[in-house]
């Protein structure tokens, strides 16, 4: 039998850096009559010693290299309360028969949300005409909104077409916006994207025709700085990127050096690669998109909601549930797919 009684489920909760489970998501394992050891801290030799005894590893920011995946020697799955796992080393867990598993779908309606923030503040010019116009510069403020276009008249470009494109394009056509899309799979279905109206064609049109550019993809090592200053030239004068997905997937210097030559209008960038942004503060100007008015920083909040925060945390709880119940949790949930468990799951 492959099921494991609640009361003697070992359940390691990592919550390192700044990640300890709030009220709401111990009382979704108290219901489920589960008691979650949480274990702080970021060392990889710390945290191998304490999962060797885990049933499930728990996690929703802390980095687990090869070291630690390879001391989990009876997890049965580690459980992402999350969407991206690039922190996880998914191939070593795949080998040792270990599922991955996440709540990919929690907080799509809040990332498109934020996408189109990001976009309105942009193309309406708010973060340079608030900061004039709490200066008392309120003729320069008023003239920040002459180079202002109409919303309607605007092309955005969605590079991946996962759920949160989806969402986004919603919003999109809502405003009477043209959407393009790309994807990897360009021999996937198009049904969705028709019937919103979206045009799906490849990375270069997207780039070349689109105002607006949306990242809504993972950081693999093949989208690993996959907007480059290639990728950045190719994009029309006047344009603006948004990434709301992986900072890794951006050459920050880069986009900082297209924005800074007037090349591209401006960015909007909740995720990071050079700023640690769960950290207490940072120094000011501490990278070079800090301090201009046509960029939007964000320390990566996009997915975050009263309603997320709890959709995500149901999911992760029963994700847990279903394994120690030997059960397959939801295939949209599992991240490697063609993993053989080590403790069999109908």
């Amino acid at each position: 039998m492959s099921a494991i009684p609640h009361d003697r489920a070992v359940i390691v909760r990592l919550t390192g850096p700044i990640f300890l489970p709030g009220a709401y998501e111990l009382a979704a394992y108290g219901k489920a009559g589960l008691t979650p050891r949480q274990v702080g801290g970021t060392d990889p030799a710390a945290l191998a010693e304490a999962v060797r005894d885990a049933d499930v590893v728990a996690v929703v920011g802390t980095r687990i290299p090869a070291q630690v995946v390879e001391a989990m020697t009876r997890a049965r799955a580690i459980a992402r309360f999350g969407t991206g796992t690039d922190k996880i080393d998914v191939a070593r867990a795949t080998a040792l028969g270990i599922p991955v598993v996440n709540t990919p779908f929690f907080c799509v309606e809040e990332m498109a949300d934020h996408v189109f923030g990001m976009l309105l503040g942009l193309e309406r010019r708010l973060p340079g005409t608030q900061r004039l116009f709490t200066s008392g510069a309120l003729a320069a403020a008023r003239g920040s909104m002459a180079g202002c276009r109409r919303i309607s008249a605007l092309t955005l470009g969605l590079v991946g077409f996962g759920r949160s494109a989806v969402h986004t394009a919603r919003r999109a056509r809502g405003f009477g916006m043209r959407v393009l899309a790309t994807r990897n799979n360009r021999n996937a279905p198009t049904d969705e994207a028709d019937a919103l109206g979206v045009t799906m064609t490849d990375l270069d049109t997207v780039l070349r025709d689109s105002d607006y550019v949306s990242l809504h993809i993972p950081l693999t090592p093949a989208t690993y700085h996959l907007i480059d200053a290639a990728a950045l030239a190719k994009m029309k004068p006047g344009a603006s990127i948004i990434n709301t997905s992986r900072g890794a997937l951006i050459d920050e210097p880069a986009l900082a050096a297209a924005i800074r030559a007037g090349h591209l209008a401006g960015a909007g960038i909740d995720t990071h690669e050079q700023l640690d942004v769960f950290q207490e503060a940072l120094p000011p100007n501490a990278h070079p998109l800090m301090g201009l008015d046509n960029v939007i920083l964000t320390p990566h909040t996009a997915g975050g909601s009263i309603q997320a925060g709890h959709d995500m945390m149901d999911v992760g709880v029963q994700n847990v549930v279903d394994v120690l119940a030997g059960r397959w949790p939801p295939r949209e949930n599992l991240v490697n797919p063609t993993v053989n468990p080590r403790v069999p799951l109908h």
